[in-house]
């Protein structure tokens, strides 16, 4: 029967058939529901549906060839608009 060791820090490994049973990967969230049943206190393992990541991506279409876009060109068009009075 797969089992728990919990940590001095209380984090505990799932073993990998249990991980393979729930269908769950690396960085999913699992909501843990206590239950009753027939007196005995139980827990529910429930994996969260992931979020859509859809807007991953979406603005690529947006983006020049062969113009930088690193946070400090970023930042510059920011400060630009504003003096133009386009930014609050």
């Amino acid at each position: 029967m797969p089992h728990l060791k919990l940590t001095s820090k209380r984090q505990a490994t799932l073993p990998a058939e249990t991980c393979k049973a729930l269908g769950l990967k690396p960085g999913d969230v699992i909501d843990i529901e206590p239950r009753l049943d027939h007196g005995e206190r139980l827990w529910l393992l429930r994996p969260r549906p992931a979020r859509s990541r859809a807007w991953v991506g979406s603005l690529q279409t947006l983006v020049t060839p062969g113009k930088r876009h690193s946070m400090t060109a970023i930042r510059r068009s920011v400060a630009a608009a504003r003096k133009k009075g386009g930014l609050a």
